[in-house]
């Protein structure tokens, strides 16, 4: 897994932000990816990094959506991956 992707779980979200942050000043860019109940953290994750810590010099430059088939009977797991970048 390339070292700018934040795959987001069930640990608290200002630890993935504080990751996230991180990772953004040394790239300039990172991916936020979660699934199924995970998704509304990872949203959570973005608004905290872009607003709260760098006021603004973060944007979010694309979200994508889609579905995983997962398990054993196979069933659908929504997932989402958000593209965050420094404003340059």
């Amino acid at each position: 897994m390339p070292r700018d992707v934040i795959l987001v779980g069930k640990k608290p979200i200002m630890s993935y932000a504080m990751a996230a942050l991180m990772q953004l000043k040394e790239s300039g860019e990172i991916t936020i990816k979660a699934r199924g109940r995970a998704i509304s953290a990872a949203v959570d994750v973005a608004e905290v990094v872009s607003k709260r810590f760098l006021s603004g010099d973060a944007v979010v430059k694309d979200v994508a959506i889609g579905t995983e088939l997962i398990g054993e009977p196979p069933r659908n797991v929504s997932t989402i991956e958000i593209k965050l970048s420094t404003k340059k």
